[in-house]
């Protein structure tokens, strides 16, 4: 393109084209052009069923460009009401190809390829209406048809910006434009300014807005019309992509949550703060595999954004305020209204996100949220005080997190309205069904469950088509909506109302494009409706075909296979025969003859018919309550034969005999199913019985608890479903004769339960008189008790296997599950038990009744004997059941409503009496009536707090010392709350109301408090957590089982939180105390927190009485007591009395915030650990060093090190490069890798045996220094010669960790520093001798020369800044120094980076994202501003740029000009308006910033990230590339694929990344949040398109991705615990996982059903398996396969195999024997492996009597050989080149052995113990891993 300047300042795109005229424009389908009244001009509509069908095309030639240069293209329309619509972008790159940017409200999510982005539109609505504030709370259903009340919308799309966040392209122009129905388009035009559609021309003046900087009003002929008196804002929908603030779902266009900004000039100086916006790049859900070709690239904004200024504002004298003014948090004072008209312009408030509740609730329980006056007020200051610029950012509104918080993980329960409708999967894997509003799809062999959740009532219908891609629902009631799903997809296709009340019956025809339904109308007549479903799969509309009254009754009725305009109906005294023909429904019945009068349950067509036989010649079967079974012709309308089943003679009490077809009283039919080879019938009787088809004999049968209502054979007939009457639900497999209960459930509503945490077991009481037990993870009912006498509440003793039951005669029970008998029974009651627990040390049992009377029981005796009862104590009623009673968590004080319903009473638990009495009617005194008390709940943190639910929906907190109210919350639930608890760790509240669950955030500190959740279609009786706090379990209609998905260490790890919980915090001691102590004895999965010597004692402490967010602050009701220290007395800042040493843990995600560390005690001289996560920590170690390895000599190397993959994000300042000389290196492990950027090679320095902390290189780049130490051992420093890659020296002095290295500017001295001793030492760096050290005052974090001075240097820590004097003398130095403290402006804060600027300047900064400027001359700050929300560890500074990098993963580049002139006294008491600090571009990296090295220009430069990433980072063309990547979590397993291009590896932090072997790179990441990947493997056909990797995951699930389409191809649950192993077949037809529970899964890898389960290894974690190709005939056995299975407990299985017939065979078995060791958490593990060159010997090692290799003969059945080795081995694997084996070990030690000669080599390049090594299929490759290290070795061999 020649010249742009013609596209300033806009392009009128439709004028331009001349769009009236369709000469250049293109037009097809249904386009049109009208006047609009709203916007008072001509607008073109275009509208069609198939939006891609009619469109507007500019230009008309495809083969054409626009060639637009404006990046922000705006798009002036409205979508059509009710309908979809689509826009095509065509946008053209600089790299020369075309990407098309797509959205529409008919994508459901976001998704990319390398030239299109697909993004879905969430259309707005009309403000206050119901789906805009619906879709300000849902988090799903919100992409769909546009809504009624949709408006006139001006779409601003940054097309630069969205090509670089998505493609990392660099945009060039825009192509073309596709509009597609359905929409009405006023016009579109391009412009690179940031327009405001909601600004006029004058306010626009007013505010001096104007094209040079930017921005400004929308153009007259663009705008739309705004009425005097109206706001546009309230008329029309402004949508910016991307856009500002939290949206959901992620990656979707929609209209922003924000506030209409006030306009006034006083209030808004510039406008330019507003164009600072940011794309949420979307993060999969839990459970949701993500995937991204370019690996989350950092977000950019566009590089001609207009900078976000900070001005300094005018300065006053400070004596001139009254002194007696409060002081603020951030030292401002009050009244500033005198500046209002120079107020700075901060960045716009972030739309505050309401999407916590999951059902639109009016967020009455929000905080008010505080105004900004204190965050533009200016202290005034003297000289000697700095300045403070206000924040950069204004803190975020926050909600309860995550969001969701629950998820419904699996239902126990089935039917509620009908029991007659369950359905086939066409695959016959999966069994769908209703369970009250749910539809469930369960599969068969795995138990898991997927839902269908829409219904608000009852499902009363189910239907299939043929092929089981579509379902149909109905529910009961009055509103019989009925919904059509893709059952696939598990979405919702349509929703349409039923035309008639209680539909009990739907039918699909075989196609899908017919549905029939049967109900009733108005007048309780039956009604028939027929709909025409046709295009719902393609989001058409679902149309009434035709509907018809009749006065017959119809049980069942179902549209003919074979015909969709067929129907066959059966009832009461009638088999009718339907046809739609012309539009009418007509229908004929069945000449019954002498039958007529029978009642006719079920019909069904006769299956296996030919193709060639005639459409009529079908046989109809049907079955009646009376016992026959009747065949009819279906074309003669006749019967052609009757049979009876009747019930067999009893010749024997227990013998029965088979029921045969003669006369006499029969067997009611309930249903019947016809196969080509038998008819399954269900009768009363209890009996699934299968035919014959002459109905001559009895197949089979099996006999249920209750009536069978349904029965359905299997599409391929090997199996029948069966569902009965009372709730259960299973299959009889055909072939193998075997049933299977699939489910079972209460027969009425469950009114409470109870669980056992300890054997994952919950039991329940259920108004059908029955109290189950069942197993949590597999769903099955282990017991049932059956009583006459009702169960009314349940409680599992916390420790025994025994649990009570009160019953409604006020009996109390106590049974025994292990022996099923009854231990103790109580008659003391007379009403109805309403109460029922244990206390949680299991000492005492307690009662209560609806006759006010309360019992204590000893829990302790087998008896539970009566100790007290006391009457007329609690409030009479029922309405408090099951959980009226509530015992704190020290099982001191016990709590009830009563005597009355308004007195709340707390009594001692040991002994009943009465402690206090609480009226809680009197504790509103404005409230027009009574307040009741429903529920009592003691905080599990302390027993001085109870928490109660009242009739006014309020929760109330109570001091039960004094009965102050504490606080409360009000509008709980719309209907009383019938359930309150509260989580172990008292941060989350758990309520039922009505049908929903709520979770609220205990401490009630977000905007928005709780998250909603429904499902249920009764109101609930109880809702809890699970003991080990992961889960939910809500009880009514049926049992749910949720997950429940808060972080358990949040309050600990969350470093963004402003809350954090220090030592000294009751939050964080809480946590300490209790987290190891949940109830039943089951502790979280995670570590707890090892306690300090001096621990504040909070058992008897909450947070809200404490009122402290992180600190401590005792109320008048604070029941803690002193704490004695022997520590020194603490000082003016609040760190802790006792010194700690925080060190990281193994399965922390990220190493570097102290809130994810273990406390570890050290003596009481060590310093305290700074508050801040620039401070060095080495990975926690679980390894020991062998010092007695000797290495070999390089040129006898067996294996060489070739490439070392990752960067260690757990150092600080590990990364150097000198840009002049083109040095790149930075720290992996306890390697140094010098990398050429270019070529992608590497070189590597090794030497050091730990993790190297830092690097440092001298200025002429030939000198380089590494430093690697622990924190409890003597540092080691290599003085690295860089072009001969050899070490010069090594050096020691520190005494631990060192923190950080530097050179002098003329590389004379060189500087460490570390952290134990707070040391300085200075080096000479000709011989590198020591000259002299200095231990500071406090700890140290950084430490750095002056670039002009070589005597001056500066460091900063935790007690300010030290400015230090060199002065040499011969062979010796001295170092003085002077130590200023930070300004007291910042606060009590660490410093934590410096940076020199220009000569007599330093720039500090702190954890609180504090930049300071110091004048070195005076050593006094003169300058302050908050730089970031987080701490800031990265500083640098070139000239007038600096470099700010936090833990907020924000890297921004500063204009920092201003700076030179404050410093002299004149420009501090006066305005200055040139002087300004300015932010100059930004960007957003994937971790913690961590190290940083620029250019001079501070143009281009590297930066290291804790994600384990090193970024190349240009600002002149805002471009990033990932220059090296690897884990930041511990490496499970490496595997190459088996042509040796890839490999994979997978981590704890849930990814599984492929690279290329060639070039080290990352080709593509797949993750799994919050799901740990503990092993992988690749298909056998690991090239092409056929190459996929299977990969196991904590929650025992595998996942198979296809890499030719980076997508997950299969999910499979074949386990319910971690899956330790995994591998394919040999033939690859199936995968074999092993779990840690010792059982074997064999898996299809086609439909990924689980074929078997082997159980051999049960109990015993499966270390390896493998399989091979070998034909086994010579073992005696068939197979062509062999796999070998090694488990913990040293024994090893092998098998032999055919998958192709199914056959798996044992072969051998072996044990090896080892010594009695009672640690058995620390033994190596079990690793066994089949030899290469011969699969006939397999290879074990394991703990035993010795360390060995053994060599085993499956021929022989011996061992045949065996090596000694020096360490227990972690790792094993088998070349099969050269007979070599490599071995790791704990010791880090990777041992290379020749097999058969035993000869071996030693190797120590990692830092930690080796978790996995293995040779790749050709043997010339060798990786090993430890931690997050991965290094490949070449294999010359031995």
């Amino acid at each position: 393109m020649a010249s742009a300047g013609w596209q300033h300042p806009y392009v009128n795109i439709f004028k331009h084209v001349k769009v009236e005229e369709w000469r250049k424009s293109a037009k097809a389908g249904d386009v049109s052009s009208y006047m609009d009244k709203t916007l008072k001009c001509p607008v073109f509509r275009i509208k069609g069923p198939v939006p891609t069908n009619s469109y507007i095309l500019v230009p008309k030639n495809t083969e054409h460009s626009l060639g637009l240069t404006g990046h922000y293209f705006y798009l002036l329309f409205r979508p059509t009401p009710g309908k979809y619509f689509m826009v095509h972008l065509d946008v053209a790159v600089e790299e020369g190809q075309v990407v098309r940017i797509s959205f529409s409200n008919m994508f459901k999510e976001f998704r990319s390829t390398a030239t299109w982005l697909q993004f879905p539109f969430l259309c707005g609505a009309a403000k206050d209406s119901v789906y805009e504030n619906t879709s300000r709370s849902a988090r799903h259903g919100l992409v769909g048809p546009a809504p009624t009340s949709v408006r006139w919308t001006c779409l601003m799309m940054d097309l630069r910006f969205t090509l670089s966040v998505y493609l990392n392209r660099r945009y060039s122009h825009l192509k073309s434009i596709r509009l597609c129905a359905n929409m009405v388009v006023k016009n579109m035009f391009t412009s690179d300014l940031l327009l405001d559609p909601g600004v006029s021309f004058r306010e626009a003046k007013q505010r001096g807005l104007s094209s040079s900087q930017g921005t400004g009003p929308i153009p007259r002929e663009m705008s739309f019309p705004v009425p005097k008196g109206s706001s546009w804002e309230d008329l029309y929908d402004h949508i910016k992509f991307p856009s500002e603030g939290t949206k959901l779902p992620f990656d979707s266009i929609q209209k922003d949550d924000l506030k209409p900004k006030a306009r006034s000039s006083s209030n808004e100086r510039s406008p330019v703060t507003d164009e600072c916006h940011f794309a949420k790049i979307s993060r999969s859900v839990q459970d949701r595999v993500s995937l991204s070709q370019q690996i989350t690239i950092p977000k950019l904004p566009p590089r001609n954004q207009t900078a976000v200024v900070s001005s300094m504002l005018k300065l006053s004298m400070l004596s001139s305020q009254p002194k007696d003014w409060p002081c603020l948090d951030d030292g401002l004072r009050p009244d500033s209204t005198h500046f209002s008209s120079q107020r700075v312009s901060s960045r716009p408030r972030r739309g505050t996100d309401d999407g916590g509740i999951h059902l639109y609730v009016h967020p009455e329980d929000a905080l008010s949220v505080h105004g900004e006056e204190s965050e533009d007020e200016v202290v005034c200051t003297t000289e000697s005080h700095p300045v403070s610029l206000p924040s950069f950012k204004e803190s975020k509104q926050q909600k309860l997190l995550p969001d969701p918080i629950l998820r419904l993980s699996r239902i126990i329960g089935f039917g509620g309205a009908t029991t007659r409708h369950v359905l086939w999967t066409k695959a016959g894997d999966a069994a769908v069904y209703p369970c009250h509003a749910i539809i469930v799809s369960m599969k068969i062999l795995s138990n898991e469950q997927r839902f269908f959740i829409g219904h608000t009532d009852k499902i009363s219908a189910l239907t299939f088509n043929g092929n089981t891609t579509l379902l149909a629902s109905a529910q009961s009631g009055n509103n019989s909506m009925v919904r059509v799903w893709n059952y696939n997809q598990g979405t919702c296709l349509t929703m349409f109302r039923g035309h008639a009340h209680s539909l009990c019956c739907l039918s699909f025809s075989y196609g899908g494009g017919i549905l029939c339904g049967v109900g009733k109308d108005g007048h309780n007549k039956t009604m028939v409706v027929v709909w025409n479903t046709m295009n719902v799969s393609k989001g058409g509309d679902v149309t009434i075909i035709t509907k018809a009254h009749t006065d017959v009754d119809i049980t069942t009725m179902k549209v003919a296979f074979f015909d969709d305009t067929r129907m066959v109906s059966c009832g009461r005294e009638n088999i009718r025969l339907w046809r739609v023909r012309n539009g009418t429904l007509r229908s004929c019945p069945v000449n019954l003859g002498e039958y007529h009068s029978l009642d006719f349950t079920d019909v069904t067509f006769e299956e296996g018919i030919s193709s060639d036989q005639h459409i009529d010649d079908r046989t109809l079967f049907a079955c009646t309550r009376s016992g026959h079974i009747f065949e009819i012709d279906y074309s003669r309308v006749a019967v052609k034969n009757v049979r009876r089943l009747l019930p067999g003679p009893q010749q024997h009490a227990d013998r029965r005999e088979k029921p045969t077809f003669n006369t006499g009283p029969g067997v009611a039919i309930n249903s019947i199913s016809v196969s080509p080879s038998f008819c399954a019938t269900g009768s009363e009787d209890g009996f699934l019985r299968l035919w014959t088809l002459d109905f001559s004999a009895v197949i089979l049968e099996a006999e249920h608890e209750g009536a069978v209502s349904k029965v359905m054979v299997s599409f391929d007939g090997l199996q029948v479903l069966a569902a009965t009457s009372t709730g259960n639900l299973g299959f009889l497999d055909v072939s193998s004769r075997g049933y299977n209960t699939l489910m079972r459930s209460h027969a009425d509503t469950v009114l409470g339960f109870s669980v056992d945490g300890i054997r994952r077991h919950l039991t329940t009481a259920s108004a059908d008189g029955t109290i189950r037990v069942w197993n949590m993870d597999s769903l099955h009912q282990l017991y049932d008790f059956v009583s006459e006498d009702n169960p009314c509440s349940v409680a599992f003793h916390p420790h025994e296997q025994t649990f009570s039951c009160g019953f409604s005669s006020g009996t109390v029970r106590v049974f025994d599950i292990s022996s099923a008998k009854l231990l103790a029974e109580h008659k003391q009651h007379r009403g109805e038990v309403i109460g029922l627990t244990f206390s949680s040390d299991g000492e005492f049992m307690f009662s209560a009744d609806s006759e006010g009377s309360l019992a204590l029981y000893t829990a302790s005796e087998e008896d539970h004997s009566v100790t007290r009862v006391a009457c007329n104590v609690v409030a009479r009623g029922t309405e408090r059941a099951p959980d009226a009673l509530a015992v704190s968590s020290d099982s001191s004080r016990l709590a009830f409503v009563g005597p009355s319903s308004y007195i709340v009473t707390i009594a001692d638990a040991r002994s009943l009496d009465e402690l206090l009495h609480v009226d809680v009617s009197i504790l509103d005194v404005e409230s027009p009536q009574l307040d009741s008390a429903l529920k009592v709940c003691f905080s599990p943190a302390s027993a001085e707090l109870l928490l109660i639910t009242t009739s006014a929906h309020k929760i109330l907190w109570l001091s039960t010392k004094t009965g102050r109210l504490l606080r409360q919350v009000s509008k709980v639930h719309q209907h009383p709350c019938s359930s309150l608890a509260v989580s172990e760790d008292s941060r989350f509240l758990l309520t039922s109301g009505h049908n929903a669950v709520k979770v609220w955030d205990y401490n009630m500190t977000h905007h928005v408090n709780s998250q909603m959740f429904i499902g249920h279609s009764e109101p609930i009786r109880q809702v809890r957590f699970t003991p080990d706090q992961l889960g939910v379990v809500s009880v009514g209609d049926a049992i749910f089982l949720w997950d429940f998905l808060a972080d358990p260490v949040e309050c600990l790890t969350d470093s963004s939180s402003q809350f954090k919980a220090s030592p000294s915090s009751p939050l964080a001691a809480d946590t300490e105390v209790n987290r190891a102590q949940l109830s039943n004895g089951m502790p979280r999965q995670t570590a707890p927190l090892p306690s300090s010597q001096h621990q504040l004692d909070a058992s008897a402490m909450d947070p809200v009485i404490q009122g402290g967010l992180g600190f401590l602050s005792v109320c008048e009701d604070d029941p803690a007591k002193p704490v004695q220290t022997t520590g020194p007395s603490q000082s003016s800042d609040s760190r802790p009395a006792v010194s700690f040493l925080k060190v990281t843990n193994l399965d922390s995600f990220s190493p570097l915030n102290a809130h994810h560390m273990d406390t570890m005690e050290l003596s009481q001289n060590k310093p305290v650990r700074p508050d801040c996560y620039k401070h060095y920590i080495p990975h926690l170690k679980t390894s020991s060093l062998d010092q007695s390895i000797a290495a070999p000599q390089p040129q006898d190397e067996g294996i060489k090190l070739k490439a070392v993959i990752g960067y260690n994000g757990n150092g600080r300042g590990n990364m150097v490069w000198s840009p002049d000389q083109g040095l790149f290196a930075y720290s992996c492990g306890c390697v140094v890798v010098v990398e050429h950027l270019h070529t992608g090679t590497q070189r590597h320095l090794q030497g050091h045996s730990k993790e190297i902390s830092c690097l440092a290189i001298s200025n002429d780049a030939q000198t380089m220094a590494s430093a690697a130490g622990g924190p409890n051992s003597r540092s080691l420093i290599y003085i690295w010669d860089v072009q001969a890659g050899t070490c010069r020296s090594t050096v020691s002095y520190h005494k631990g960790a060192v923190q950080s290295l530097a050179f002098s500017r003329d590389d004379l001295f060189f500087l460490s520093v570390d952290f134990s001793d707070s040391g300085l030492a200075l080096w000479r760096t000709e011989n590198f001798q020591l000259l002299s050290t200095v231990n500071m005052s406090g700890p140290i974090h950084e430490a750095a020369f002056s670039p002009s001075a070589a005597s001056q240097m500066a460091c900063v820590g935790s007690h300010g800044v030290y400015f230090c004097l060199i002065h040499t003398h011969a062979s010796n130095a001295d170092i003085k120094v002077q130590r200023v403290s930070a300004p007291s402006e910042v606060g009590d804060v660490e410093l934590t980076a410096l940076c020199y600027h220009m000569d007599s300047f330093l720039l500090t900064s702190s954890n609180q994202g504090h930049v300071c400027a110091w004048d070195i001359s005076k050593q006094s700050c003169f300058m302050i501003w908050k730089a970031d929300d987080g701490e800031i560890g990265v500083l640098l500074c070139r000239g007038n740029r600096l470099l700010t990098g936090s833990n907020t993963h924000w890297l921004r580049l500063w204009e920092v000009e201003a700076v030179q002139g404050l410093r002299s006294a004149e420009n501090i008491c006066r305005i200055n308006g040139e002087t300004k600090v300015v932010v100059e571009q930004e960007i957003m990296l994937d971790g913690t910033m961590v190290s940083a090295a620029f250019d001079t220009s501070m143009d281009m430069g590297i930066v290291g990230t804790t994600a384990g990433t090193l970024w190349y980072i240009n600002w002149s063309d805002n471009s990033s590339i990932r220059l090296v990547s690897g884990h930041r979590s511990k490496v499970n397993d490496v595997v190459f694929s088996s042509d040796e291009h890839h490999f994979a590896t997978c981590s704890e932090d849930g990814s599984v990344r492929v690279w290329s072997t060639s070039s080290y790179e990352l080709v593509v990441q797949f993750q799994v949040i919050n799901q740990a990947c503990g092993c992988l493997c690749w298909s056998p056909s690991s090239s092409g398109d056929s190459s996929s990797i299977a990969a196991g995951y904590g929650d025992g699930t595998l996942r198979i991705f296809r890499l030719a389409s980076t997508d997950m191809e299969m999910k499979l649950h074949p386990h319910y615990v971690a899956v330790t192993a995994v591998t394919y077949s040999a033939s690859g037809h199936v995968i074999l996982s092993a779990g840690k529970n010792g059982l074997v899964a064999v898996s299809s890898s086609i439909s990924g059903a689980t074929i078997r389960v082997i159980r051999d290894h049960k109990g015993a974690t499966i270390n390896s398996v493998q399989c091979v190709n070998e034909q086994c005939k010579k073992f005696g056995l068939e197979g062509n396969e062999m796999f070998l299975a090694a488990g913990a407990d040293r024994r090893v299985s092998v098998w032999a195999t055919d998958w192709s017939k199914e056959k798996c065979d044992l072969l051998d078995w072996l044990s090896f024997p080892a010594p009695s060791n009672s640690a058995d958490d620390s033994l190596p593990p079990s690793l066994a492996a089949f030899y290469p060159a011969d699969h006939s010997l397999l290879v074990y090692t394991g703990y035993g009597v010795e360390k060995e290799l053994s060599f085993y003969s499956l021929a022989k059945k011996q061992i045949i050989k065996k090596i000694s080795l020096t360490h227990w081995a972690t790792c094993i694997s088998l070349s099969s080149k050269s007979r070599l084996l490599a071995v790791g070990s704990r010791e880090r030690v990777l041992k290379l052995i020749k097999s058969t000669s035993g000869k071996f080599q030693d190797f120590l390049q990692h830092s930690d113990s080796l978790q996995t090594c293995r040779f790749s299929p050709s043997g010339m490759l060798l990786f090993s891993a430890a931690y997050n290290e991965v290094l490949l070795w070449e294999v010359p061999g031995l």
